[in-house]
C-alpha cells in the first residue's frame, strides 16, 4: 500500500507521497519554513501563507507533492491549465499541466500539477524520473 501523508492549515491540504519523491529539495529551497526535511513533521503549513505554499508545490518536479483546496467552493486545485514542457539541464523532461500517461502495457494514468519524465535512461520507474541522471551523471 502507498503511503500518503496530509498536512493541512484548514485551507489547504497538501499531500505528499514519499514514494514519487526525487530528493530534488526545491520544495525546501523555495519554502524552507514549511518544507523541512530535518524537522518533524517535516510539513508546516502554519508556517506559511496559502499562496506561497500552492505555488511552492506545483513546482515539485515529481508531483511527490500534491494539494487540494478544502472548502467545498473553491475549484482551484481542479482547473484545466495549460501544459508547459522544460527542459531540465541534465535533469527530466518536466511537464507542468493535466495529462494522461499511457504506459508500455497500454496503463494509463492521470497526472496533474508536475510530472518529470525520465531523459537519462536510467530511472527503475519509467517513464518517470527516480533521480537517476545524478548517480549517472546524465549529460544533456
Amino acid at each position: 500500500m502507498e503511503i500518503k501523508k496530509k498536512y493541512t492549515n484548514g485551507e489547504v491540504t497538501v499531500v505528499w507521497e514519499p514514494s514519487k519523491c526525487i530528493h530534488s529539495a526545491i520544495c525546501f529551497r523555495g519554502l524552507p519554513q514549511v518544507f523541512d526535511p530535518r524537522k518533524r513533521p517535516w510539513v508546516t503549513l502554519e508556517n506559511g501563507k496559502t499562496e506561497e505554499i500552492v505555488s511552492q508545490v506545483k513546482a515539485c518536479p515529481s508531483a511527490a507533492l500534491t494539494y487540494f483546496m478544502n472548502a467545498e467552493d473553491n475549484q482551484e486545485s481542479q482547473m484545466s491549465i495549460n501544459t508547459v514542457v522544460e527542459v531540465l539541464e541534465n535533469g527530466p523532461l518536466l511537464v507542468y499541466g493535466n495529462l494522461k500517461v499511457k504506459d508500455k502495457d497500454g496503463n494509463e494514468s492521470i497526472k496533474s500539477q508536475t510530472t518529470a519524465f525520465c531523459r537519462c535512461g536510467a530511472s527503475q520507474n519509467k517513464p518517470y524520473c527516480d533521480g537517476s541522471h545524478v548517480t549517472t551523471a546524465f549529460q544533456g
